[in-house]
């Protein structure tokens, strides 16, 4: 420095100790947050894994489904975007049916609305290819 005192010889003690119980209280506030926000439990703050199924693998079969999750409908690389659904109760679940957007190709797939049960129907109107299942909708799990 130019007078020749360095940075902790121009601090007033007072100062200099009050910066270390100052930063921990900082710190310690930081590692609660953290705390708080990283192991709430709930899963609020994660979207739950798609339930992927092969389209040739569900005649007849019960899907089972978390309210408000999906199901993917795979394996048919040639003519997804030909897939149609009838449900018979459209309140349960929705159905998507699969694009191509130029830049990315996207499954046809159903989205569960509520709890309950429904039958599905497939369609493929380019290859004629029907499947029939059930799509059962179960509640979100509680971690309470």
């Amino acid at each position: 420095m130019a007078d020749g005192t360095s940075a902790s010889e121009r601090m007033p003690r007072a100062g200099r100790r009050a910066v270390p119980p100052l930063l921990l209280a900082v710190a310690a506030g930081a590692l609660l947050l953290a705390g708080c926000s990283a192991g709430s439990g709930t899963g609020a703050d994660t979207l739950p894994a798609p339930v992927v199924v092969e389209i040739a693998d569900i005649e007849g079969e019960t899907i089972e489904v978390v309210d408000g999750n999906v199901i993917d409908l795979t394996g048919d690389d040639e003519t997804y975007a030909e897939w149609d659904a009838e449900i018979e109760d459209p309140s349960i679940v929705e159905f998507t049916p699969g694009r191509d957007d130029g830049s990315a190709q996207f499954n046809p797939g159903l989205t569960a609305l509520a709890v309950g049960s429904t039958a599905v129907t497939l369609e493929n109107s380019e290859t004629g290819e029907t499947v029939a299942f059930t799509v059962e909708v179960v509640p979100v799990a509680s971690d309470y």
